[in-house]
C-alpha cells in the first residue's frame, strides 16, 4: 500500500488525477487545492463547474482547517452515522475556488477508508472525490464498469480493491452556520 500511496501523491501533486477506490465508490480525484486540477474534473465528467462536487479530509483536524466555523452538531452526525455521511458546510476556506458553490458551500466528507486517510494525511491537503463516471451517467458499482473515457482521463489508476463491489454513494446533509439541517441524499 505504501507504493500506491507514494505514487498517488506524486501525481496529486503535479495536478494530475487520480481514480482511486473511497469509502463509497470508486472516486475521480484531484488536489482540492488546486483551481487548475479541479478544472480537469469538471471536464473529464462533462459537468458543469457550478456543480458542486465533494471533497474528502483525513480526520477533525483537517476538517477544521478548511471550514471557517464547524457546528458541533457535525461532530454529532460524523459520530452517529452509519454510513458514510458528507456535510455540506458553510464558508469553507484553503481549497481551489472552482470547488465551492455559488451559495459559499462546500460538500467534505471524513474518510473512513484506510487507504483514503493514509494518502490523505500523507498529501496533507483534502482530496477531491466524485464517483467515476461521466455526469448524468449511472455511477459505477465496481472497477470493472468504469467507462474507457473515464479509465483514460485519469493520470494514474490506484491498484487496490479493483475487485470490491462498491458500497452506496454517502448519504449528504447540508449543515448551516444558523443550525439549519437539510438532507439532500439520504
Amino acid at each position: 500500500m505504501t507504493q500506491e500511496i507514494n505514487k498517488t501523491i506524486e501525481v496529486l501533486t503535479a495536478g494530475g488525477l487520480i481514480l482511486y477506490p473511497t469509502d463509497t465508490v470508486w472516486g475521480i480525484g484531484c488536489d482540492a487545492t488546486n483551481v487548475e486540477a479541479v478544472q480537469k474534473v469538471y471536464k473529464l465528467k462533462q459537468r458543469e463547474d457550478s456543480k458542486a462536487l465533494i471533497c474528502l479530509v483525513a480526520n477533525d483536524a483537517m476538517l477544521e482547517r478548511h471550514v471557517l466555523e464547524v457546528p458541533d452538531m457535525a461532530y454529532d452526525i460524523m459520530d452517529l452515522s452509519t454510513k458514510p455521511t458528507t456535510i455540506v458546510f458553510d464558508d469553507p476556506k484553503g481549497v481551489a475556488k472552482n470547488l465551492v458553490a455559488k451559495d459559499n458551500t462546500l460538500a467534505i466528507r471524513v474518510a473512513s477508508d484506510k487507504f483514503c486517510q493514509y494518502l490523505i494525511n500523507k498529501f496533507k491537503k483534502p482530496i477531491v472525490s466524485t464517483s467515476a463516471n461521466i455526469s448524468g451517467k449511472s455511477t459505477p458499482k465496481q472497477f470493472s464498469e468504469i467507462e474507457e473515457p473515464i479509465l483514460e482521463g485519469v493520470d494514474y489508476i490506484v491498484n487496490l480493491e479493483r475487485g470490491k463491489k462498491a458500497h452506496t454513494p454517502s448519504a449528504i446533509i447540508k449543515l448551516s452556520a444558523d443550525g439549519t439541517v437539510k438532507v439532500i441524499r439520504a
